[in-house]
């Protein structure tokens, strides 16, 4: 495996870590959108020192301006889908909300990487991918089928 493989696999083992911490807090404060708010401000708050810290070098108010408006919209996609886990990881466990978020992001980003979407570069869908979507599918629902019941 690649370093940045690894590393990948680091983040995912992150965001699965702190989506269950933050659902915990969500039922503790009986609000899934308090413990959004209090994710991001603390995620802010520490981005923002790091930048700070480490930028030596800004971008122009050109470049700003030049940038589409809807590339300012990312975060409005990040509190949406943050807030959803914090909701549904006490009703479902991390675990299978896990494996239903990353397929969504999986297909998603299959359909975002066939069309080059956002400037990205372009990997159109093989046959081979299409064989591992629909094997993953198949995993997902494996994982997800309660047999105890």
């Amino acid at each position: 495996m690649s370093s940045l493989g690894l590393l990948a696999m680091m983040a995912g083992a992150a965001i699965a870590v702190q989506a269950g911490m933050n659902a915990r807090l969500g039922v503790l404060l009986d609000n899934a959108l308090m413990s959004t708010a209090i994710a991001f401000t603390a995620s802010a708050v520490l981005t923002l020192m790091v930048v700070l810290v480490s930028t030596r070098q800004y971008p122009s108010f050109e470049v700003i301006r030049a940038v589409p408006t809807h590339l300012w919209t990312g975060g409005v996609l990040s509190s949406f889908g943050v807030a959803l886990f914090y909701f549904l990881i006490p009703k479902m466990g991390v675990g299978n909300m896990m494996s239903f978020a990353l397929s969504g992001q999986i297909l998603v980003a299959t359909l975002c990487s066939h069309l080059g979407w956002f400037d990205l570069p372009a990997k159109p869908v093989t046959h081979i991918k299409l064989i591992g979507l629909l094997c993953m599918i198949a995993g997902i629902v494996l994982v997800n089928l309660d047999l105890e019941s």
